[in-house]
């Protein structure tokens, strides 16, 4: 295993993250020759795993994105929401791949990495783009009523602990800017929102319930944690009996998602690649509130992309994986 980074070349890594100061592992300024790595994990800034990615899968190793650069289908929405150009925009989730060349074999395209959707892809994937945390919370709370044809409306209301928005100094994550404050932003153009869009179009979301979908993501007062709350206006009638089932076909045998007999907080999962869900009927108003909770560090982030590496390598699903959440 090796540690690359831009910066802080041949520092241990306790440095940076004192809790792993044990591992005695140091960072490094460049990754080994592909040749010698099964896979490559890359966290790095939006724009920059574009770039090396196709050429890292094209000599070996599989690589899992934890970043944007794969995510999105369409290379347009990276221009308007990443003002980013795509390199290699065949290789975006759903695209024809790149044909094998003098420069190396054949590559496909990139696999939306949400193993409670794409199990199989990821299967056989050599670039993973694993998905950000409201996108994972949001469409795992919604994903039973996308396949059923239920959403006809829709609203996210999303809100993250301070960890979300990463280490780098920032006014708005800056303590007496957040802490005792709850605040919205990004409305109406996170970068998120057509990542979100693209699923749930993908398991069968009208074009027109798209079109009026509101997404308000929020910044919560906390170091960890998301909860996305949906309100859908259903397509038809339906009962709650009918979500129980829906939610219960759709979650029974996955490892990491629980169907909640309550509205779920986030400390129920911190620490864990838990995602708890939700969902109610609102007799009064006739909506659905579908709510899920994940850890944004692991379920969003860290965990997801090992639960894929898992999947990709034949390892069982749970490894690595399998520790409680933290409490209290």
């Amino acid at each position: 295993m090796a540690l690359a980074a831009r910066h802080r070349d041949g520092s241990p890594l306790g440095e940076t993250f004192a809790h792993l100061a044990e591992t005695g592992h140091h960072v490094e300024a460049r990754l080994p020759a592909p040749a010698d790595l099964d896979a490559v994990l890359l966290a790095l800034p939006h724009g920059q795993a574009a770039s090396i990615a196709p050429d890292l899968a094209q000599a070996g190793p599989l690589v899992i994105d934890l970043g944007a650069d794969f995510r999105l289908a369409d290379p347009a929405d990276y221009r308007e929401f990443y003002a980013l150009d795509h390199p290699a925009p065949e290789l975006l989730p759903g695209g024809p791949g790149r044909p094998a060349s003098g420069a190396g074999p054949a590559l496909p395209a990139a696999v939306y990495g949400l193993p409670e959707l794409h199990r199989r892809a990821i299967a056989g994937a050599r670039i993973v783009a694993s998905p950000g945390c409201y996108p994972t919370t949001a469409i795992l709370a919604l994903a039973p009523l996308a396949r059923a044809g239920l959403i006809g409306d829709l609203v996210v209301d999303a809100k993250s602990g301070v960890s979300g928005a990463g280490r780098e100094p920032k006014l708005e994550t800056h303590f007496p800017e957040a802490n005792e404050s709850v605040g919205a932003y990004g409305l109406g153009g996170h970068r998120h929102l057509p990542e979100i869009r693209g699923e749930l179009a993908a398991l069968g979301v009208s074009p027109d319930a798209l079109a009026g979908f509101v997404f308000a993501p929020h910044l919560v007062p906390m170091t960890r944690g998301l909860l996305a709350t949906c309100y859908v206006r259903p397509t038809r009638h339906v009962t709650q009996a009918e979500l129980d089932a829906l939610y219960a076909d759709a979650y029974g045998a996955e490892p990491f998602v629980q169907v909640a007999p309550a509205p779920p907080s986030t400390k129920t999962v911190t620490g864990s690649n838990m995602c708890r869900v939700h969902v109610r009927l609102d007799a009064r108003s006739g909506r659905i509130v579908a709510i899920a909770v994940t850890d944004n560090l692991v379920k969003g982030a860290a965990g997801q992309a090992v639960q894929s590496l898992n999947i990709a390598f034949g390892l069982p699903e749970t490894a690595g994986l399998e520790q409680l959440p933290l409490y209290p």
